[in-house]
């Protein structure tokens, strides 16, 4: 493993017997000085500019370094799993070795009735990023010299670059952790006569459309005995507080900032449902978590929880306008609050779904028979050499 200098502590505490087989990056200056800066631009800006000159350095040093492990250890196959966009290009190429990427996804953008969220300087410079790439990615043929390519859905394929040669394979990027995410003894239904609950996990950024989901959560709260908390933190926290004040919901709604993985578990157990509004969301993991601890979502129908989600075990809503938006989310969330028939079976039916196609043990056989797929496309192991390491 290649990994950036700063997860060494962690690392070295989540892997405290595997040090010898880890190589680290150092962050230099210039991605520590693009990490200072970026934080005071939009995060899509900062992906395209300050963030991306940090990431190329990275990969850089990470070139250098994977080319001499392939010739000193005699390495069978790379896995790069970074970037996640389709369109950045990788300078993993002609490294002595196959090399598979991904799960790649993206290929996004905003909603039509939500492009302003952009910003005209951020979409000008995502345009011509997006523009640059197609040059890029002849001169950096990283992508288009891969073995093989794994994407999360069709979007995503559609956004490679023209005349990548290696196979393509769908294989969603997320997966989940049956032994942390699982249900407790209480249905999603819980106890008769008490509020719904209602949980949003996730960064407090204008994308994630929280704003959105307090408008709408007004609308529940007229009608039902509900309560919303959100979980998370980010740059719009502060103005999201007053808006809550403002809709006078200072009562039902509670902030909680960051919690870790275990606690964001025990939260969606205590919850009845799980709200995710997002604009732009190209994965959406949280979904996924949720509907493992078996309480059903409400998401945006856009972008990655349409992969996940459908009417059988979610709500999906469609993002045309913001008004409409919001009447509809509150639509969505007054069905289950108004249901503890229709909670129980999304949650039961999202529970299944997940243990069926994204639990971590299945998608390990999965990439494990991948990486045989490329050893076999370069004709360098048989199948069997690389699966008796499992």
């Amino acid at each position: 493993m290649i990994a950036h200098d700063r997860t060494r502590d962690e690392l070295t505490k989540l892997l405290p017997d595997e040090s010898e087989r880890i190589y680290y990056v150092p962050d230099t200056r210039l991605d520590l000085f693009a990490c200072r800066v970026g934080r005071y631009i939009p995060s899509r800006l900062n992906s395209w500019t300050f963030n991306y000159i940090g990431r190329l350095q990275g990969m850089l040093n990470a070139r250098k370094l994977a080319r001499r492990l392939v010739s000193d250890l005699s390495i069978d196959v790379i896995h790069q799993p970074i970037p996640v966009s389709p369109r950045e290009p990788s300078v993993l190429y002609r490294m002595g070795a196959p090399v598979v990427m991904g799960p790649m996804n993206g290929g996004m953008s905003f909603p039509p009735a939500f492009k302003a969220l952009d910003g005209l300087a951020t979409a000008v410079v995502v345009a011509l990023g997006r523009a640059a790439s197609i040059v890029i990615n002849r001169l950096v043929p990283g992508k288009r010299e891969a073995e093989i390519l794994l994407v999360a859905n069709d979007r995503t394929w559609q956004a490679l670059p023209k005349g990548c040669r290696g196979e393509v394979i769908l294989l969603p990027e997320n997966g989940v952790d049956l032994s942390l995410w699982k249900p407790d003894n209480e249905p999603a239904s819980g106890p008769e006569g008490c509020p719904t609950r209602f949980l949003f996990i996730g960064r407090l950024v204008d994308w994630k459309g929280v704003d959105l989901l307090l408008e709408a959560f007004r609308k529940v709260h007229e009608q039902f005995r509900a309560t919303l908390e959100i979980v998370g933190d980010g740059s719009t926290r502060q103005m999201l507080e007053e808006q809550v004040r403002t809709l006078g919901l200072s009562g039902s709604v509670t902030f909680s900032g960051w919690l870790s993985q275990s606690e964001c578990a025990r939260r969606l157990k205590d919850a009845h449902a799980l709200v995710l509004p997002s604009l732009y969301e190209c994965g959406g993991a949280v979904v996924l978590e949720a509907m493992a601890c078996g309480r059903p979502v409400i998401a945006t129908k856009w972008g990655g929880p349409t992969d996940y989600l459908d009417d059988t075990c979610g709500l999906l809503v469609k993002p045309e306008t913001r008004e409409q938006f919001i009447n509809d989310l509150a639509v969505a969330m007054s069905r289950l609050a108004g249901s503890p028939e229709l909670r129980a079976k999304l949650s039961r039916n999202g529970r299944d779904r997940v243990v069926r196609e994204y639990d971590w043990s299945r998608k390990i056989d999965r990439i494990l028979e991948i990486y045989a797929k490329a050893i076999a496309r370069t004709g360098r192991v048989r199948r069997n050499d690389l699966m008796k390491y499992r």
